[in-house]
């Protein structure tokens, strides 16, 4: 079962991968590997997988090696003893269980004894392993943003160990959780079992931490300068000077400021890990129902409740300069909505993980891959629900699913008051809008029906 053979890999790490020798992540499929060698094989099942060797078929596999050569790579994992029926039923019989066990036994006593004759090489790992240890493999860095060397691999293990694992539990939780595994998955061992869980909420940290450094990444600005330019306002002057623009100048300003602001999200989008993994198709899909959403919501960090402004065109401004809009239902409704969002005060590490759930959302329209998105999907959730956790704030999970609700409907407005825009003055909609904002809003706007003012 995947439930024991993660159980078990809170103990085996001291062993590396039978195959590549890199370092084990746990027993996959009835043998020590590590995470890239479980996905490979995992896939080398599928119907439509067939594998050639060019030379001899005793191509070396070793760590550097493991990529050039598919077709011994599998043999190699079939020699070792990974089963075909494990991929299917995720099944692992007693025997192999036992054996396993005893296998991390004798491999820990030969490290007992080099350490106790003075082998310094010895200590390596276990249990004295801290966050660097599994940091190469999970994460690495790129330029100046984390991303995961493996974004289908690392997901898949959150998605395989989600429904058995909660992060950071309290005591009655983890009580309940040993009760269960004992009595609905006869595991005997319940220290195993916590040590799985610290194992687990390791990498839920760095899956969060990889998300909220995206986030700093790719905001226009900075918790800390939006609260250094609070006290900037416009002046009479300059707010008059915005009421005075018509209709479809105004409406081509907010265009273009609201196409910079999708372009930090598509980047912010384009980083989340596991993002990249889904097909291209379902890539446009979310941020065709999702970038403007999480505009709001990043909206949302530079709104000053003392004086219901928000931060535009570099300064702080009330509705009344959205006046020349003509869709004040839809301003105050925004300005309602950031102001809500302010209330439940949460940091920038929430608002980062809220932000990805909000634009991986499996429930979307036109997806292709939907089950590949709801894996990704369960991972953010996973990371949110972590972070909610660890702040004591368990609470806001609820809310912030409402928060999603009425985010859908601002974008439907959006997209209702667009399509009123679009039939009273095309020549702006269809010719001097941003190509990206045309893209992402106007075809969407033209399908809705009865859009009114």
């Amino acid at each position: 079962m995947m439930f024991i053979s993660v159980i078990v890999s809170a103990q085996i790490e001291v062993i590396p991968c039978k195959i590549c020798g890199d370092k084990s992540s746990g027993v996959h499929y009835g043998v020590i590997t590590c995470e890239g060698c479980k996905g490979f094989f995992r896939r080398s099942q599928l119907p439509t997988v067939s594998y050639s060797c060019s030379r001899q078929s005793n191509c070396q596999i070793d760590r550097a090696s493991r990529n050039r050569c598919q077709h011994c790579r599998l043999q190699k994992c079939l020699a070792q003893g990974m089963s075909r029926d494990a991929v299917k039923f995720g099944r692992m019989s007693k025997r192999q269980r036992d054996s396993l066990i005893a296998e991390v036994e004798r491999h820990r006593q030969q490290q007992q004894q080099q350490q106790l004759q003075g082998d310094s090489q010895a200590v390596l790992s276990y249990p004295a392993k801290n966050r660097q240890d599994r940091s190469p493999q999970l994460l690495q860095p790129i330029s100046s943003t984390y991303a995961y060397a493996g974004d289908a691999e690392l997901l898949n293990y959150a998605a395989d160990v989600h429904p058995y694992l909660l992060c950071s539990p309290n005591d009655s939780q983890v009580s309940g959780m040993i009760y269960r595994s004992k009595r609905d998955q006869n595991v005997q061992d319940a220290e195993l079992y916590l040590k799985c869980l610290q194992s687990f909420c390791i990498f839920a940290d760095e899956l969060c931490a990889s998300i909220v450094h995206c986030h700093r990444e790719t905001s226009q600005y900075r918790a800390e300068e939006l609260q250094a330019l609070k006290l900037k306002l416009f002046s009479r002057e300059e707010i008059q000077a915005y009421q005075s623009k018509s209709v479809d100048e105004m409406w081509q300003h907010c265009a273009v400021r609201l196409t910079d602001a999708v372009q930090y999200v598509v980047e912010f989008a384009k980083r989340i890990p596991g993002f990249r993994m889904l097909n291209q198709n379902d890539q446009i899909a979310l941020l065709k129902t999702g970038s403007m959403e999480v505009v709001l919501l990043r909206m949302s960090r530079s709104f000053n409740t003392e004086n219901s402004t928000v931060f535009f065109d570099g300064k702080f401004a009330g509705v009344e300069i959205f006046k020349s809009l003509a869709c004040g239902d839809l301003i105050m409704a925004v300005f309602d909505f950031a102001h809500d969002m302010c209330a439940l005060k949460l940091s920038e590490q929430q608002i980062a993980l809220f932000s990805a759930l909000v634009l991986i959302n499996a429930d979307r329209p036109c997806l292709e891959e939907r089950g590949k998105v709801q894996r990704v999907q369960r991972s953010v959730e996973l990371g949110l629900t972590h972070i909610l956790h660890r702040d004591h704030q368990e609470n806001l999970m609820p809310k912030l699913y409402q928060r999603m609700a009425v985010l859908r409907s601002l974008c439907r407005l959006h997209l209702e008051k667009l399509g009123w825009f679009s039939q009273r003055y095309p020549l702006t909609a269809h010719s001097l809008f941003p190509p990206l904002y045309k893209e992402l809003f106007a075809s969407e706007a033209e399908l809705l029906p009865g859009a009114a003012h």
